[in-house]
């Protein structure tokens, strides 16, 4: 069995306290700066990158040391860090020295040398210094000390082997859950089937009613015999899309004949999986993190034994009889799961583990994301962060003594930066503020030797780590991205990197996959997606016929409406009696959406004085979920009534109201986001990059939302209902080209479509 040396070391190696107090850590590019700075000055005959490989007790072990000089007989392992190295926690000092011996062991047995210098490389980033950590020792001791990794690693290794070998035997005949396929659904599966095993990048536009999440995951457990693949990825934009997922992996665990032998992790977000969230991450604090690695072997060797699923609840479980964290101890098992459903997150963003285990074990990992139309501004926000000066002048007033100067030092940063800045804001900024910047690594560095010693302090970490994210993000930071500062009133500025280009960022997260599966219902045009995401551009892009036919819908235009901005006071009487007369000639569930919660109210109030007798009722800002969930229960009353809601909200997407729930729609706006100065900018720079700015920064964005609410009317072959598309602008040819091609298929009357005034 093949293990990468890191893996081995942190499954054998690691012991003591789980501890996540913050460390001040140089970004990827400063720590590769920082590997390359080191091995450029090491002169003759240092080779850096050194593969190693060899075999321990049947275990197929492979690694890259840092740099080996085989004249002084030395081997360094490079470790970056910034500020003080007493910092860096004794666990990771130990794991570090464990791998760095472990390279030893190999080397010494590849180059059949009888002893070797080792040296650990502590390299300060921000002082360009090294601190040296040097031993010499023999190959006999080293390569005994491997072999007891190695035993400890076996019997493990010996498990995964054959649990590997029993579930790819399943996979191979795994049966459908049901006697047949939904209507297209058969077609939806083989192209799911053939990119997964092809190892392909693939856009999917799947409509509506195809069973997409069972229709997905089947076929791509069923590849990963033939493929090679070793962890499937689900990954999900919204939690119920992920119980969605949970749901339908059970309900094809209970069609097999016998257990199906496939480890499942359900992650979960760390405020939804804490049991102690007053408490920091360290077994000074926490009484789930003392002996955390001590008591993990226990817990794993419980998790890997459970039958269905490792869901939130079934970890809490585990954990609570072991003792342990569950939200780390869903970390542990993330390592050792086959299928993994979590948020995109998990993938995506800057520190995403689920990207990390990728490349550290070279796994073969295939991924699927659902509901994808709505990566583009999650990737968008993954990377960007906003940083609060009055957070810290409120800090500043009760901080301790030895936080004073720091704090007080970036506070003058800041009203230099409020000083140079004109009343009227937002201000896009040229430059990123050099001097707040400086201030803040300061910052940081201070409150992380304070917090290292002090019971927890939740202000001061929410500012700790707000200030960490914004450093991070000012080391990557070029046209991908924009730098807004904003002033709200006295000592209420803000000052925030907002990405615009997210491809810039996710696409090594697509390289490192073996095969990626982005799919939703509106995917068009795919080659938005395709720019914006970074995915490769031998990525194909397919759209699947829809089960429904344009029978079963009546889509209607208004061409003498706008609601263009300068013309939605006067649009409201016309769109009141619009939605009065359709609802008075089929009465029943609609749902009519907006632009803005103002425009909403307009007309609802215009419907209340021209039409009492249509029952309505209305989404309200910052609903809570009993007040969403109330809103939905709505639609099963027996009493029909028009309901008001917000393109682009809670209810304009994810929601599922079939049958008789809803029969229409009313779509009063083309969604256009607003044409403000932050959008100008976003255009300029998506012509410069892609040559489509005002497509999509406006045109392309506002089409998927509407075709999204448009989409909540048909669910099911059996639904009928009426679409009304509010606007003049949806007859041009531009826009018309973005709505769903079902909609005017085989209809007798003009395409399907027909016109009012």
């Amino acid at each position: 069995m093949k293990v990468a040396v890191r893996t081995l070391c942190e499954f054998a190696a690691r012991e003591g306290d789980l501890d996540f107090r913050y460390t001040p850590a140089p970004s990827a590019e400063e720590g590769i700066a920082g590997h390359q700075a080191i091995q450029a000055r090491r002169g003759y005959g240092y080779q850096s990158e050194y593969l190693l490989t060899g075999e321990c007790l049947g275990l197929k072990l492979s690694g890259r040391a840092d740099g080996y000089n085989p004249h002084r007989g030395r081997l360094e392992e490079i470790k970056t860090h910034r500020g003080d190295l007493a910092r860096i926690r004794h666990h990771q000092r130990a794991l570090h020295r464990a791998q760095l011996r472990a390279y030893g062991a190999l080397l010494c047995r590849q180059e059949q040398r009888s002893s070797l210098e080792l040296v650990l490389v502590y390299y300060d980033t921000g002082r360009d210094k090294e601190t040296l950590v040097t031993e010499t020792a023999s190959a006999e001791v080293l390569w005994q000390e491997l072999e007891q990794l190695c035993r400890h690693y076996r019997a493990w290794a010996d498990q995964e082997a054959d649990h590997r070998e029993r579930r790819d035997a399943h996979l191979a005949r795994l049966r459908f859950p049901f006697p047949a396929f939904r209507p297209r659904q058969r077609q939806l599966a083989e192209t799911v089937y053939n990119n997964s095993r092809g190892g392909s990048r693939l856009l999917l536009e799947a409509p509506t009613g195809l069973g997409k999440t069972l229709g997905t995951l089947f076929p791509a457990l069923m590849a990963m015999p033939a493929a090679g693949t070793d962890r499937l990825y689900y990954l999900t934009c919204r939690n119920t899309a992920r119980q969605l997922a949970v749901t339908a992996l059970d309900r094809l665990r209970q069609a097999q004949p016998e257990p199906l032998p496939l480890r499942t992790l359900e992650l979960v977000a760390k405020d939804d999986a804490c049991e102690h969230p007053d408490k920091a991450c360290h077994g000074e604090s926490c009484p789930l993190a003392k002996g955390f690695f001590d008591r993990l072997p226990d817990a794993r060797a419980e998790a890997v034994q459970t039958r269905g699923p490792l869901t939130r609840e079934v970890l809490a479980t585990i954990a609570a009889g072991h003792q342990l964290c569950p939200y780390f101890l869903a970390q542990e098992m993330a390592r050792w799961s086959d299928l993994v459903i979590a948020d995109v997150n998990r993938l995506f963003d800057q520190s995403a583990l689920l990207h990390g285990l990728i490349r550290q074990n070279q796994w073969q990992a295939s991924v699927l994301v659902d509901e994808a139309h709505n990566l583009v501004d999650r990737g968008r926000g993954m990377y960007s962060v906003r940083l609060d000066q009055q957070r810290l002048l409120r800090l500043r007033k009760t901080a301790p003594q030895v936080l004073k100067r720091p704090l007080d030092r970036t506070a003058r940063a800041w009203q230099g930066l409020v000083r140079d800045q004109p009343e009227t804001t937002p201000v896009f900024l040229d430059a990123l503020p050099s001097a707040l910047i400086a201030s803040l690594h300061g910052l940081v560095s201070a409150l992380t030797e304070y917090l290292a010693e002090q019971p927890p302090d939740l202000a001061l970490q929410e500012l700790l780590f707000e200030s960490v994210a914004f450093l991070k993000l000012a080391d990557t930071y070029a046209d991908h991205s924009l730098c807004e500062f904003h002033r709200a009133g006295r000592g209420r500025a803000s000052v925030s990197i907002q990405n615009l280009v997210p491809a810039d960022f996710l696409r090594a997260r697509f390289e490192a996959a073996q095969s990626v599966l982005l799919f939703s219902a509106t995917l068009s045009p795919g080659v938005y997606y395709r720019d914006l995401l970074g995915l490769p551009q031998s990525s194909r892009f397919t759209s699947l016929p829809s089960p429904f036919s344009a029978d079963q819908l009546q889509v209607r235009f208004t061409p003498d409406i706008s609601t263009r901005q300068a013309h939605r006071s006067a649009s409201a009487p016309a769109i009141a009696e619009l939605i009065a007369r359709q609802y008075r000639s089929r009465p029943g569930h609609y749902l009519a959406f907006f632009s803005s919660f103002q425009y909403l109210e307009q007309v609802r109030a215009t419907l209340a004085e021209q039409a009492p007798e249509v029952p309505q009722r209305a989404q309200a800002p910052g609903m809570s979920s009993p007040q969403r969930s109330e809103f939905l229960a709505g639609f099963q009353a027996q009493t029909g009534s028009v309901a008001f809601a917000v393109l682009g909200g809670v209810f304009g997407e994810g929601i599922d109201l079939p049958g008789d729930q809803l029969i229409g729609a009313f779509v009063a706006t083309l969604g256009l986001p607003p044409f403000d100065a932050w959008h100008d900018v976003l255009k300029d720079r998506l012509q410069q990059r892609f040559g489509a700015g005002y497509d999509y920064t406006y045109r392309v964005p506002g089409m998927q939302k509407v075709a999204q609410a448009a989409g909540r009317v048909i669910r099911t072959p059996s639904d009928r209902g009426v679409i009304w598309l509010i606007d003049d602008r949806f007859l041009t040819p531009p826009v018309r080209t973005l709505l769903p091609a079902w909609w005017f298929e085989s209809s007798p009357a003009a395409d399907g479509v027909s016109t009012t005034g």
